[in-house]
């Protein structure tokens, strides 16, 4: 649980901090759609060296930027397995072959490519939109980057303020669950041992009172909101106001030249794809 990066901010002083929260969405929009035009050898290594300069700019450390990857392994690994097993090529002879199991050259590559754009896409958008950006300069940048849906009558100012307390009790709920667990298991309870089966209804009182906290939290803060008269953004000032500066200029400059490499690299950088092979 406590590798979970989202809603995890990582106070220090960076250019990647002082950016305007607008750009740092729009910048993670952006690198997932890098990700994804990514074609070849050279693109893909591009995207890797993009990442470790994101890193060395927003000054955090690897250990934990590593975190959010860590919490995503599974997953990773069990798509990596399955494009290994299941991408064919007829064109060539297959690298192994028993029985029924086949394994290419091809679904190699391709296993090898997915877990490097998911690696890439889990660190940049840690980096723009969770360890570099608070949650309440998170939602007011979609607040004001959804702002023209309110001519259609979006309820834009609900849906900032729900994502705000999910985003607010995310690192609670993470940390009530770990006290919850270490009653259990001080009560004799055991989450790591035995089947699946036996595992998952080991975690069954954890998941009850957690749900009940989560709820009488839920009904508390409604309560407190009420009490406040709280009904919603009519007629309600920023205490800050976002404002563009020269360093968000760049930095959309930059990310339109990101894009721009990774689109010639994928057109011109097969030539030079041996360079990764020696």
């Amino acid at each position: 649980m406590n590798n979970i990066a989202l809603g995890q901010y990582y106070p220090a002083k960076s250019v990647m901090h002082r950016l305007d929260p607008r750009i740092k969405v729009i910048g993670a929009i952006a690198y997932i759609v890098a990700a994804f035009l990514c074609r070849n050898v050279t693109a893909f290594a591009f995207l890797l060296l993009s990442c470790f300069v994101l890193i060395l700019i927003s000054r955090i450390p690897l250990r934990i930027v590593l975190k959010s990857v860590r919490a995503l392994v599974f997953i990773m690994l069990f798509t990596a397995v399955l494009n290994v097993f299941w991408v064919t090529d007829a064109t060539v002879e297959p690298l192994f072959a028993w029985r029924f199991i086949r394994i290419y050259e091809r679904g190699i590559y391709q296993a090898v490519f997915i877990l490097v754009r998911i690696v890439a896409m889990v660190i940049g958008t840690s980096l723009f939109l969770t360890y570099t950006t608070s949650p309440i300069a998170l939602t007011d940048a979609i607040e004001r980057l959804l702002k023209p849906l309110a001519k259609f009558h979006v309820p834009i100012h609900t849906f900032a303020m729900m994502l705000t307390i999910a985003l607010r009790f995310i690192p609670t709920i993470v940390e009530e669950t770990d006290k919850i667990m270490a009653a259990q298991k001080a009560r004799g309870a055991d989450f790591t041992t035995g089947s699946l089966t036996k595992r998952a209804k080991a975690l069954i009182p954890v998941i009850v009172p957690l749900f009940a906290s989560a709820f009488r939290r839920a009904d508390e803060l409604a309560t407190a909101m009420e009490c406040r008269c709280y009904h919603g953004g009519e007629g309600r000032t920023k205490l800050r106001v976002l404002r563009l500066g020269g360093r968000d200029v760049v930095a959309l400059l930059l990310m339109g030249f990101f894009i721009a490499a990774i689109v010639l690299l994928n057109v011109f950088g097969s030539r030079y794809a041996w360079l990764f092979t020696m």
